[in-house]
């Protein structure tokens, strides 16, 4: 998140989507073409939407995100992804959720109302207009980890990262190249390369790397406590936002052991 909100600082949200996307792509692009092959018609479809909702999207919802609330606050509401898991699984997947996770979806309800109404000194109104792009975005991540564990299981993790993102590379470029100034921001502003490098390292470590981590563990347990690996996220999230500087006082913690709690 500290990476997302660095990048920013010269690119646009929609810049900075895209370049993520496309990076892990040019990345993954050597493993490609010895994949392709392999892969059935219904898999390509099936990889091809996972990969809208769980990673095209998010990329993008992230970045517009961060023009308004700081990293802290967006890796915390990161954190509800294992409850989106939970609802989309029990709506759609035949997961059979207890008491006790109802139960935690209303305390983090209200843990996320508590920290969207102080964060950054900013009003409810404000925080939650941005605050809504992260949790849309852990609504993908949570339809993503349930399709990967149900329809792509048989697939080794490496395979589902690569080719999802070969498809949604094509629709990052084109945004890239045909709807921004990117080409103007390379040839004007110095700073460009201190931003691709951060939009560099947030693509290659925690896009591509931590997302074939990820599928290999969804595929070895449930969705929902896959998910759960983003419970250490609020924890590193706000060690880098004190670091650069942002203000956390003892009420935002509370709203944060709340949401917590509630996961």
């Amino acid at each position: 998140f500290i990476l997302i909100k660095r990048g920013l600082e010269v690119f646009s949200p929609v810049q900075l989507g895209s370049l993520r996307i496309i990076i892990t792509f040019m990345a993954l692009l050597p493993m490609v073409l010895k994949r392709i092959k392999k892969i059935k018609f219904r898999d390509w479809f099936i990889m091809g939407f996972s990969g809208l909702v769980g990673s095209f999207f998010p990329a993008y919802l992230f970045a517009f995100a961060q023009e308004g609330i700081n990293s802290s606050t967006a890796g915390i509401l990161n954190s509800l992804t294992p409850l989106f898991a939970l609802l989309i699984g029990v709506l759609f997947f035949k997961f059979k959720a207890r008491w006790w996770n109802y139960l935690g979806i209303i305390i983090t309800t209200f843990g996320t109302y508590g920290l969207l109404s102080i964060s950054g000194g900013n009003t409810f109104d404000f925080n939650f207009k941005y605050g809504s792009y992260i949790i849309i975005a852990a609504i993908g991540y949570g339809t993503q980890v349930n399709i990967v564990k149900h329809y792509l299981n048989h697939l080794p993790s490496l395979t589902i990262v690569v080719l999802q993102f070969f498809m949604i590379s094509i629709p990052a470029m084109i945004v890239l190249f045909v709807f921004t100034d990117f080409i103007q921001i390379v040839s004007l502003k110095p700073e460009f390369l201190k931003a691709l490098m951060y939009v560099s390292i947030l693509a290659l470590v925690a896009t591509a790397f931590a997302l074939i981590l990820f599928y290999r563990l969804v595929k070895m347990v449930d969705p929902v406590f896959s998910a759960s690996v983003t419970y250490f996220i609020p924890v590193i999230a706000s060690l880098w936002g004190l670091l650069a500087g942002e203000q956390l006082g003892a009420t935002f913690a509370l709203w944060v052991r709340m949401i917590l709690l509630g996961v």
